[in-house]
């Protein structure tokens, strides 16, 4: 027998030798020890030529030998599956019947092992952590963020089904069979956002690509004992129900935790997936996405000409009302658009409306936990059902006062000739203070999307409030303190307003705003406060915003949620179908360009808005004869005077072509008025104190965070909570440390980003 440095040789790479040296009719004699060096010793009576030739023999038999030497390749399970290689125990497995009690009702009774994830027996699958997920996945993506039942819930008899689909594989005729890769990825788009609300990642033996296969290498559903009966349609898998089925898509009245409403506006949009997407805008401070969802005829893009519309809730995280019916909204719009209503599917056809159910999810949070809180008398404005824990976000940050102050800097600059109340940039020492995420990302949203018209949702009233919030005179609060475009924003309100069986009512209110007219008030008559999101929004960008007060009670019980949703359904679709009053139209040049960054100015009204990427804009404007006038840098002015009738049922289309001229001989006066008039601004803030800061008509309206204070600010805060993190596990990290199931499943935690 040979013996090689790594190992025995197999008998025949050793018999091969002799064989054919006979055959050559050749004596040879091997010493002892003829393998020893990986290379033949063997002393051959040969002559030259045929010594020749058996040298080639010899080498070719050396390598064989030497390859024979190698350790077998171990016959992975994944390669058996695919009949790439023989069973690694060596004999072909039987099929057994499943005993494992979670996975019972498979649609098929036998099952095999050892299964892909290397379980060679019933007693070891149970003894794994995979198995114990499943045993508790329902629970746990129940129970994420509190509240039971719903998003996480109709998700977990799917995932529990694809584990057991892996862990015990469908046996037939004593041969595996394999899970369609298109059901586990189907599952897993429906299921992610409830994992991610968990801080959960993907269970790695759910991995679609390394554990699934596809339709043409004959792969089985393992979801077909939860098919709906409907010879063989997929509908189910793609989350499209039936049209028939009335209670799929049906709303389910009450609160929502975050787990649940992720998976709601999942399913909405995956339903309605030809109108509809979800996105997140950015993230809170410890980490929950902001998630919105959008409803348009193209989704995901800008249209030319189509308004832009938002409604964003639960900006204080006690004030629940707002996040609830805006879930529900979303619902209702999907619903109504597939039973193929008119009005709805004229509306989303025609506007892209975006929803942004909770601003504040970490506030939510606490309040959803927290309890009551005792009621403020008459004189600080009582608050009826009120909850006052969880309304500023994670920082303690009061996020309706936390946007840029520019309503201070309208007032100190309303006695000069050329003062304007649109586009004014954001100064530099906002940036120097403390800057929540959330009003962080809000603000990005809303400069990357030309929002036209919007709402923000509260509770504790029964009003709407338009701008300003900041009363005009510092030593007098509850101050009227209209804008240049009161009769526009009186109209927005109104809309609402006279939709609402309620709230136009006299007497209708139940907080501070006792001095609402048909439930309508400007803000600053409720409240004077600085920073507010309607403010920001009107003062800094397109968007005409007011704040929508829905009701007493911040956080009503789930028994009077189907009630609310009625009172403000039709409210809700007729604010939103406001946004086709007034005027649109585009600004070109002579060659049918748009012009990005054109000024539309109103003759009168000291508040013009700009047209968008395409040259499109968008002018909310009251029934009546306007002057307009449309400018852009390099251009000559194009002045338009327009009627609009009461009743108009869509906006009027006025467009407008600028030519090309050279820089006007008067433009270097124009330039020495502006800057005379920056030095008297800045004389103002000197005498009178400025309030804070230092501003000037030359500050870049593009700059937005421009020394990264906030980048900075945020990443410091970021290592500190992944630092915490670290030390910290997940909640539900106790059900699987000392469950004597091995080493803790670290696979099911998430990476810090």
């Amino acid at each position: 027998m040979c013996f090689c440095r790594s190992g025995k040789v197999s008998l025949s790479v050793c018999l091969s030798l002799p064989l054919f040296l006979s055959l050559s009719r050749l004596f040879y004699r091997c010493e002892a020890g003829s393998c020893v060096g990986r290379a033949w010793r063997c002393h051959i009576k040969m002559d030259p030529e045929t010594r020749s030739r058996q040298q080639i023999v010899l080498i070719l038999l050396g390598a064989l030998t030497l390859a024979s030497c190698y350790p077998q390749h171990r016959c992975e399970y994944e390669d058996y599956l695919l009949g790439r290689c023989r069973s690694p125990l060596g004999r072909r497995p039987k099929c057994t019947e499943i005993r494992l009690s979670y996975c019972e009702d498979m649609p098929y009774t036998e099952t095999l092992f050892p299964n892909a994830l290397g379980h060679t027996s019933r007693e070891e699958v149970e003894l794994g952590a995979e198995y114990l997920l499943m045993s508790v996945v329902e629970t746990l993506l129940s129970s994420g963020g509190g509240g039971g039942g719903g998003g996480g819930g109709q998700c977990s008899p799917d995932v529990r089904m694809l584990g057991c689909a892996v862990m015990t594989p469908r046996c037939e005729h004593d041969w595996p069979m394999q899970p369609c890769r298109h059901v586990c990825e189907t599952v897993r788009r429906r299921c992610a956002a409830a994992f991610d609300a968990i801080a959960m990642a993907w269970p790695y033996f759910l991995d679609c690509d390394r554990f699934f296969v596809s339709e043409e290498e004959g792969c089985y559903d393992p979801l077909e004992g939860l098919r709906v009966e409907q010879d063989g349609d997929d509908d189910y898998y793609g989350g499209l129900p039936p049209a028939e089925d009335p209670s799929f898509g049906s709303i389910r009245f009450g609160h929502h935790s975050e787990a649940e409403l992720a998976s709601v506006l999942s399913q909405t949009a995956e339903r309605c997936s030809d109108v509809a997407r979800t996105y997140s805008i950015g993230r809170s401070y410890e980490g929950r996405d902001l998630l919105a969802i959008e409803f348009s005829g193209n989704p995901g893009r800008h249209e030319l000409l189509e308004p832009e519309v938002r409604l964003v809730g639960n900006m204080h995280g006690n004030e629940a009302l707002g996040r609830q019916l805006l879930l529900y909204l979303a619902q209702d719009l999907c619903n109504e658009y597939r039973q193929g209503s008119p009005r709805v599917q004229a509306l989303i056809n025609t506007t892209r409306i975006h929803l942004l159910p909770s601003m504040n999810p970490d506030g939510y949070e606490v309040a959803a936990a927290g309890g009551q809180d005792a009621t403020e008398d008459e004189e600080e404005g009582r608050k009826y059902g009120a909850r006052n824990v969880g309304r500023t976000n994670a920082q303690g940050i009061d996020l309706n006062r936390n946007f840029p102050d520019l309503a201070s800097i309208v007032y100190r600059r309303r006695r000069l000739r050329t003062y304007r109340t649109d586009h004014i940039a954001i100064p530099d020492f906002y940036w120097f203070g403390k800057v929540a995420p959330e009003t962080y990302a809000v603000m990005k949203w809303v400069r990357s999307i030309p929002f036209m018209l919007g709402a923000n949702l509260h509770g504790g009233d029964l009003v709407v409030a338009y701008p300003y919030d900041l009363s005009k005179h510092p030593q007098q609060h509850k101050l009227f303190s209209p804008t240049p475009d009161e009769k526009v924003f009186k109209i927005i309100a109104r809309t609402y307003a006279d939709s609402h069986p309620t709230m136009g009512r006299d007497q209708a209110w139940c907080g501070s705003s006792r001095a609402s007219k048909n439930g309508i008030i400007n803000g600053a008559q409720v409240s004077s406060f600085a920073g507010s999101m309607q403010d920001f929004s009107y003062l800094h960008t397109n968007c005409y915003e007011v704040a929508v007060n829905l009701g007493c009670d911040k956080f009503p019980a789930e028994e009077d949620m189907e009630n609310a949703w009625h009172e403000n359904q039709e409210a809700f679709i007729s604010f939103l179908e406001g946004a086709h009053r007034g005027i649109k139209g585009l600004v070109k040049d002579e060659g049918g360009n748009g012009i990005k960054g054109a000024r539309v100015s109103v003759r009168g009204v000291r508040h013009d808005v700009t047209t968008a990427e395409q040259g499109d804009y968008w002018r909310l404007l009251a029934p009546g004869v306007h002057i307009l006038t449309a400018t852009a840098a390099g251009y000559t002015r194009a002045i338009k005077r327009v009627r609009l009738p009461p009743g108009m049922p869509h906006a009027g289309r006025v467009d407008f072509v600028l030519t090309k001229t050279a820089l006007e001989p008067n433009a270097t006066a124009l330039n020495r008025v502006e800057e005379e008039v920056v030095v008297v601004v800045r004389a103002e803030e000197e005498e009178g104190g400025g309030g804070g800061g230092y501003y000037s008509e030359q500050d870049d309206y593009e700059r937005f965070d421009p020394y990264n204070h906030f980048e900075r600010y945020t990443a410091s805060a970021l290592a500190a909570r992944r630092q915490e993190r670290r030390a910290e596990k997940p909640w539900w990290w106790s059900f699987f440390v000392g469950s004597g199931g091995g080493a803790a499943p670290t696979w099911l935690l998430r990476k810090e980003d």
